[in-house]
């Protein structure tokens, strides 16, 4: 069988035992189904298998409906205008129909299901002439792929069912939800499998350095559930952090893109730093690929196909005030202020000066002459938007390090914040304090849907602190004129105050109206 036909039949199988999980993710795979028997009978199966499941439909909705608007506009760093959904974000609001949210739930589950499929498929139909190691490979980028989504239904909602089999739902389609702490002890699991059995480097796929990152992050955020609010982060966790965090750190030999505007830039797909990025394709459908464009604040000529961006997303006065100090470097890659001169977009034309107000830059990457991709549409970028960096678990290790202390002077840890630190071309520090790191991971990491994490994990350990961010924020749009002058705008609806509830989404009404049992008392899941 040719590859592509392979890889169509390892597609069709996946879709067809999921069918209907557009709409829920209790929704009953068929009795009977095509059969997987003629497919993941060799290690090039299993690698066309799992490649299905870095991309296209399973991710496309989240994508483009809620990475950027839970995390960057629920927030505090960004606003939207004009989407009544994601004013809803803006104003901490969220109704139990609102569509982003939904579509979190939705599309999690969606990529839980296929990840469960692949792996079922591969225990019971991979023969044995395959050897061990690939089978546990394949699995392992399946169990990372997992974890991920578990790590995030966890951040959004708390407690939520576990489904490891989706074909147990056929005799018993009515679940309850689970517990908070064996969700992340779930998702650690998982990684801890694929830690063990992911290789050292795999380009455009997860590595164990990828599973230790993710690993690390999950424990960081896992301690502070024992706080409940007020109180130490739980030690034991946060030194599993530290360790994981550590070993990507000083063993994998990996080091940071010189250039900070680069990682944003499809010529640098799957550089070294990347840890795990969704991978596109150009020329597909509607909510099959990398839809991020659509949020592009410049014209015909920085966009595919000569079509502008459809809606803009802005950065708020608050965001902008994070990267006052001299942090020039990180800010323009981030998002555009009027005057700002990118020579990589419209490159053939001369490059693009912004002559708007405020827009976002990140995972704008321009035409298809400026990325040699002739397919490429508005809807189909190019761009691998990376969900994990090794940025990022320099800050985790360094947050690990310092622990439950209110500052640190830990030679590692100052090692490992500064090479983020002197890479933005600021000065390096000679100790480190909480809220110093928590405005480093604000910058670093803006407009790649972190900073809503931040504050939820912020939350569990001291929640007082994090509704006072919260509530002290500007979370209003601003103006930046040619001289420079910045100009507060009007808030674009009344926020409500955030509170205790303000860190945890509502269960989406359509779920609840499917299955009741989501609204009674979460159990223990039984490991």
């Amino acid at each position: 069988m040719k590859i592509k036909n392979k890889l169509a039949a390892a597609l069709l199988f996946a879709s067809a035992c999921m069918a209907g999980c557009s709409d829920s993710f209790l929704d009953r795979p068929p009795l009977s189904q095509i059969s997987a028997d003629n497919f993941y009978q060799t290690t090039s199966d299993l690698r066309l298998a799992t490649a299905a499941l870095y991309g296209g439909k399973p991710w496309a909705e989240w994508n483009y409906t809620c990475y950027l608007p839970i995390g960057e506009v629920l927030s505090g760093n960004m606003a939207v205008n004009y989407w009544g959904d994601a004013v809803q974000l803006h104003t901490f609001s969220v109704s139990g129909s609102n569509e982003i949210m939904i579509a979190s739930w939705k599309s999690m589950y969606k990529i839980i299901a296929h990840c469960n499929v692949t792996i079922k498929a591969i225990q019971e139909k991979a023969p044995a002439s395959i050897p061990e190691k690939d089978r546990n490979a394949a699995i392992a980028e399946a169990k990372f792929l997992r974890a991920y989504a578990y790590y995030n239904l966890a951040l959004q909602w708390r407690d939520v069912p576990i489904i490891e089999d989706n074909t147990k739902l056929i005799n018993s389609p009515l679940v309850y939800r689970n517990n908070v702490e064996d969700v992340y002890r779930f998702a650690a699991n998982d990684l801890l499998f694929a830690a063990k059995h992911l290789p050292v480097k795999d380009a455009g796929r997860v590595s164990t350095w990828s599973a230790q990152g993710m690993l690390a992050k999950v424990y960081l955020t896992w301690a502070g559930l024992d706080a409940k609010g007020n109180g130490p982060r739980n030690q034991a966790l946060l030194d599993s952090a530290k360790l994981h965090a550590g070993n990507v750190c000083k063993l994998s030999g990996l080091s940071l893109l010189p250039n900070y505007a680069d990682l944003f830039k499809t010529q640098f797909n799957d550089n070294q730093e990347s840890l795990f990025a969704l991978q596109w394709a150009a020329g597909a459908g509607w909510l099959e690929g990398n839809m991020l464009q659509i949020y592009s604040p410049g014209g015909a000529e920085i966009s595919a196909a000569g079509q502008a961006g459809w809606f803009s997303i802005s950065p708020t006065y608050d965001l902008y005030k994070q990267y006052q100090g001299g942090d020039s470097l990180r800010r323009k890659a981030t998002f555009m202020l009027k005057g700002d001169y990118y020579p990589e977009l419209n490159a053939a034309g001369g490059g693009y000066k912004f002559n708007g107000n405020t827009g976002l830059k990140k995972h704008i990457i321009g035409t298809r002459v400026d990325n040699s991709a002739p397919t490429m549409s508005l809807t189909s970028s190019t761009e691998h938007n990376a969900l994990l960096r090794l940025a990022e678990v320099y800050l985790i290790y360094a947050e690990a390090v310092m622990g439950n202390n209110t500052s640190t002077t830990n030679a590692d840890a100052l090692l490992y914040f500064n090479k983020v630190r002197t890479r933005a071309g600021l000065a390096p520090v000679t100790s480190l304090d909480a809220e110093t790191l928590f405005r480093e991971r604000r910058v670093e990491l803006a407009a790649e849907g972190h900073f809503w994490e931040d504050l939820v994990r912020l939350s569990y350990y001291n929640e007082p602190k994090a509704i006072k961010k919260l509530n002290e924020q500007e979370r209003i749009l601003f103006t930046y004129d040619d001289k420079g002058v910045v100009t507060k705008g009007d808030a674009l609806a009344a926020i409500t105050p955030a509170n205790t509830t303000t860190f945890k989404f509502p269960i989406p009404s359509p779920e609840v109206t499917a299955n009741p049992k989501l609204l009674e008392t979460p159990v223990p899941y039984s490991f």
